[in-house]
């Protein structure tokens, strides 16, 4: 809008069009079309205007729109099974849906046809008390070479740490508190998980927390570990597993593992992996009792302890 006042105003001044195109690094067509808005409309002419065309010969007829919303009322049936009915392409069928703002399938009622509130749309699940689950998870954390690395001194082939192996961080957190706990372990392996999980039940009840029910996804170290089985009856917990393909069942130990990694683990650039590990349990502490966590209404994880 500016450069366009300044069209007016230089030619106002008695520039020739050539001279304010080049000043400007436009072509002499675009000044003389805004010169021509502004004899035609004055300073309004001279506002964006939609790109929309006048006339859209090549568009649906009404008769058939109508044709196709009537069905979609009845039926109840995708732009594929419309388009079959009705003699049509599916894509010209799900445009006129679009365009007319007809919900989709999946947020209807396949009976009434009314809108309908699923239960996965945005609510989130809480179990009552501390301990009724504890979700379960293994970050793995590619280690910082001494001296820093790329986050520190760029992409150069000789700070990206090849071979200098990853760091297991073990996440326990409670589904009703947010209460984590997080070792960082040499492996993954069964014996390894099966200590971590004794360690972090062991924390919980220091904290008044009985943990009765733990969830995992279906890696064989949670399937099939003996040692980790052992603990699981010794400790007379039950075991749930996520379903396959759905990482989001195990959510709340998912989006601690990427406040870990933004908050923490790449928060900023470490001098050595030992720089980073030291500072972990301190980092928990922070997340567990200073640290305002959103799902549970700006407060931190220890508050529900009380509550």
């Amino acid at each position: 809008m500016h450069a366009r006042r300044l069209i007016i105003e230089r030619r106002h001044a008695g520039w020739p069009a050539a001279r304010i195109a080049e000043q400007l690094g436009v072509s002499r067509a675009t000044v003389h079309k805004w010169l021509r808005r502004f004899r035609e409309e004055g300073w309004a002419g001279l506002e964006d205007r939609s790109s929309r065309p006048h006339s859209t010969p090549t568009r649906t007829p009404a008769h058939v729109e109508a044709r196709i919303l009537a069905l979609r009322d009845t039926a109840r049936r995708g732009p594929v099974y419309l388009a079959g009915q009705l003699g049509l392409v599916a894509s010209t069928v799900g445009r006129v849906l679009r365009r007319h703002h007809v919900a989709p399938l999946a947020a209807i009622d396949p009976i009434t046809g009314q809108p309908v509130r699923r239960r996965y749309s945005g609510i989130r699940y809480e179990h009552r008390a501390p301990g009724d689950l504890l979700h379960i998870d293994v970050k793995k954390l590619g280690r910082v070479p001494d001296g820093g690395g790329w986050r520190l001194h760029g992409r150069r082939e000789e700070v990206r740490g090849r071979g200098i192996g990853y760091d297991y961080l073990h996440v326990a957190v409670d589904d009703h508190t947010r209460l984590a706990y997080v070792e960082a372990l040499p492996d993954e392996r069964d014996v390894t998980a099966a200590g971590f999980l004794h360690r972090a039940v062991a924390w919980f009840r220091a904290r008044g927390v009985r943990v009765l029910r733990i969830l995992t996804d279906n890696a064989l170290v949670y399937r099939r570990g003996h040692n980790w089985r052992a603990v699981c009856v010794a400790l007379g917990l039950r075991r749930r597993f996520t379903r396959p393909g759905c990482p989001w069942t195990n959510g709340k130990a998912e989006r601690f593992n990427r406040t870990l990694l933004t908050e923490f683990a790449y928060a900023r650039p470490w001098l050595s992996n030992t720089d980073r590990l030291d500072t972990l349990d301190s980092w928990v502490e922070h997340y567990n009792t200073r640290r305002a966590h959103s799902a549970i209404g700006g407060r931190p994880p220890i508050t529900r302890l009380a509550s």
